[in-house]
């Protein structure tokens, strides 16, 4: 825990997205964790969200029957902190994304039962870099992906920096379109 608290146990509700959970949802939610921690006082609950909206591990404050509550054993947690929760590496969940890609590719290239699904995502990027005639480099494509989800998260944060230079929403895809050929050679 961030405050130095050790617990044996921890309970964990896995979100997508930050946004998926409405305030009937998220009430509910807090109140499952809460009663958790009564059950329990040697155990910590958290709401991971794949996609947060930034990299994060914070005391989940909200609202239950129109009061603001918090406990500092109920956290909400973006993927990347989860992950350095669990393995006790800051950047593990970054080197995971990583090598996804090559996972994936060698379980469809090995097993004639699996097919790969349509990628809309990556398929949206392919056309965008060929109405710009921009590199569609497999690699500089996932990162692309990757980036405009986790630019945030450890690991990939470090990608991003332009000489002293705030790189926030606005400037997000000006940076990852000058970054994914650079990331591109620097892997070849």
């Amino acid at each position: 825990m961030p405050d130095g608290d050790i617990v044996h146990t921890v309970y964990v509700e896995m979100k997508n997205k930050h946004n998926t959970m409405n305030s009937a949802s998220s009430s509910r939610t807090y109140i499952k964790m809460q009663n958790q921690l009564l059950k329990d006082d040697d155990c910590a609950c958290f709401l991971a969200e794949a996609i947060a909206k930034k990299s994060q591990n914070i005391k989940w404050e909200t609202t239950v029957d129109q009061n603001r509550v918090s406990h500092k054993r109920i956290r909400r947690v973006s993927l990347d902190k989860f992950y350095e929760l669990v393995t006790g590496q800051d950047d593990a969940f970054y080197k995971m994304c990583m090598i996804l890609p090559d996972v994936i590719k060698n379980v469809v290239d090995e097993s004639p039962t699996v097919k790969a699904p349509r990628d809309t995502v990556y398929e949206e990027l392919k056309g965008i870099s060929h109405i710009t005639r921009m590199n569609t480099d497999d690699l500089s494509m996932a990162m692309a992906i990757y980036m405009l989800g986790f630019s945030t998260y450890s690991g990939f944060n470090k990608l991003l920096s332009v000489e002293n230079e705030k790189v926030d929403n606005e400037n997000l895809l000006r940076v990852l379109y000058d970054y994914a050929p650079r990331f591109s050679r620097q892997n070849e």
